[in-house]
């Protein structure tokens, strides 16, 4: 099998393989799981088939409580169906998650969790939608990257086909399903065989049929409902071989290595990190930094958080280590600590290893974290009066649970270039942007990465475009710090942001602006000029909306 390489972002990774073991799609579109849907309704309106040999039925509802409804009754009519959607819009379909959990229907809801409306809403990126969905019966697989979406939403439909238990395949909002990379695509074709026909038939037999009535959604009493309840064990029991047996699939026909808790680092690591979701791949990039320096430390991958497999947690832990750190992307306030350090702290006990486990929270609403903040999570696991609960990447002069980052941290990726492009939304500069990185991912043989960071207000607002392009794949799953390229697009940030910080000695910084260059010494402020001299940049201007204008693009610069 030869995969090709393809760029695109989380959503048409995730969208792409769904569509593949989809017959109806129940839509409703909420930031930032959008684009999948829309990936979905263009293929179907352009005739695309599923590996089925059919084209997907799209169904979109009024509200998210609508397309849960009609999520679970296209199951209960004998139809592979699937749903996508994020933050309050996952909260709204929580009880027909329980309904389609109870009943055993293979659907599988794609998720790119993002936080919810609490003290403030917020369009951005962490676990506290799908934590506030975990107790409702379905399972639950988590991605970190591009590539993992593509091929870990295979596994999901897979597994929820054989076993009847629907999924929430969920993946970073915004960091992973609005980052574009160079990844490896499937085809359909090599996912085919991978189905179970034999549980396809059966779920279709086991369809409402007005030929052959029957009772379902009944109403039970103390006599029987407990019984009931339990009966469904079986089934999660079953379930953690199931998603290995599809990994090992996926890893025999991909030449990958996925488990159900990835080890990474040294094998006689002391000290351990856990998290999931996209923060394990600067927690992999930090291991490898310490590992350099002589360090004996690791971090394992959650994959399979629903059902939680303690045994292939212990299985996946090295038998020296002494500290454990569990990172959560949630707030649960009021509870002893967050979720997923619970089930390990449970898992460790459990096992009857004598490990210290201590519980940090970070990145909440795409709030970013960075490899001097893991150093940080290492250091303190490590220090004898080290918090035992902590937060990362925020000053909390509130409860003092913040760790400082820690100072002069390199992890270094050879042969990389980063750029960073400050816009106007709307302007045109993200979607260039875009086309750009799909041209240097789709027609040369280097690793591309395109991330957009833009506030609430979409058109309108800053948009600052942070791309990364290299010889190497990227797993770099933060903010571009460090840029040897800067562009601004409107001449007025050079007054309200600090453009250029950061930037590399002898880098380049290109402004679009009205000034002549005998003007610049009067627009230019004093800070911006002294950086510039200071930072020896390689210094353009340019007049684009002048360009624009003469060849008819109108407000558009890019």
């Amino acid at each position: 099998m030869s995969r090709k390489f393809k760029t695109m972002d989380g959503n048409q990774a995730a969208a792409h393989v769904s569509y593949g073991f989809t017959e109806v799609a129940a839509i409703y579109p909420i930031t930032p799981s959008s684009p999948m849907p829309e990936h979905i309704d263009e293929w179907s309106a352009a005739g695309r088939k599923n590996i089925f040999g059919n084209t997907v039925q799209v169904v979109e509802m009024q509200s998210e409580a609508g397309a849960a409804a009609a999520f679970h009754g296209s199951l209960q009519a004998g139809a592979l169906t699937t749903t996508f959607t994020s933050s309050q819009g996952l909260l709204l379909m929580l009880p027909n998650l329980y309904k389609v959990a109870g009943e055993l229907l293979p659907g599988v809801f794609q998720v790119a969790a993002r936080a919810l409306a609490a003290h403030a809403l917020s369009i951005f990126g962490d676990h506290q939608d799908v934590m506030a969905a975990r107790a409702s019966g379905c399972a639950m697989l988590a991605e970190s990257s591009v590539q993992e979406v593509m091929d870990l939403s295979a596994v999901a439909h897979l597994t929820a086909i054989k076993t009847r238990v629907p999924f929430i395949n969920f993946f970073d909002g915004f960091r992973t399903s609005h980052e574009i990379q160079k990844i490896e695509i499937w085809d359909y074709e090599d996912l085919k065989p991978l189905v179970d026909m034999d549980a396809v038939k059966a779920f279709r037999k086991n369809a409402l049929n007005p030929d052959a009535p029957v009772t379902r959604g009944t109403a039970e009493n103390p006599d029987v409902y407990f019984q009931h309840r339990e009966a469904s064990n079986k089934f999660y029991l079953e379930l953690p071989d199931v998603v290995e047996h599809y990994m090992n699939e996926v890893n025999k026909l991909a030449g990958t290595n996925y488990q159900l808790f990835n080890y990474h680092g040294a094998p006689d690591a002391t000290d351990v990190v856990v998290t999931m979701g996209s923060s394990a791949q600067v927690v992999q990039s930090t291991v490898d930094y310490l590992n350099k320096l002589g360090r004996k430390v690791g971090f394992i991958n959650v994959h399979l958080f629903r059902p939680f497999a303690t045994d292939r947690l212990l299985k996946a832990l090295p038998q020296t280590v002494e500290r454990i750190a569990v990172l959560d992307r949630t707030k649960e306030p009021g509870a002893l600590a967050e979720p997923l350090f619970l089930d390990v702290q449970a898992a460790v006990v459990d096992g009857g290893r004598n490990v210290k486990v201590i519980a940090g929270r970070y990145g909440l609403s795409s709030k970013d974290v960075i490899p001097a903040d893991i150093v940080a999570v290492f250091d303190n696991l490590a220090a004898e009066n080290g918090k035992k609960f902590f937060t990362l990447g925020i000053n909390d002069d509130v409860t003092f649970l913040s760790l400082d980052r820690a100072e002069g941290v390199e992890v270094e990726t050879p042969g990389l270039t980063e750029c960073k492009f400050w816009g106007f939304g709307s302007d045109g500069t993200v979607g260039a942007n875009k086309s750009a990185i799909k041209i240097i991912g789709d027609h040369t043989d280097m690793y591309a990465q395109a991330y957009f960071d833009y506030d609430s207000k979409k058109s309108g607002g800053v948009t600052m475009s942070h791309l990364r392009f290299g010889k190497n794949p990227i797993n770099l799953p933060y903010l571009v710090t460090e840029p040897q390229f800067v562009a601004c697009h409107r001449q007025s940030y050079v007054h309200e942001y600090d453009l250029i910080r950061g930037i590399k000695k002898g880098g380049t910084f290109l402004l679009n602006c009205t000034w002549s260059p005998e003007e610049l010494d009067e627009h230019l402020p004093a800070k911006l000029r002294r950086q510039i001299a200071e930072k020896e940049l390689n210094f353009y201007i340019i007049n684009a909306a002048k360009i624009a204008s003469e060849i008819g693009l109108g407000g558009r610069i890019n």
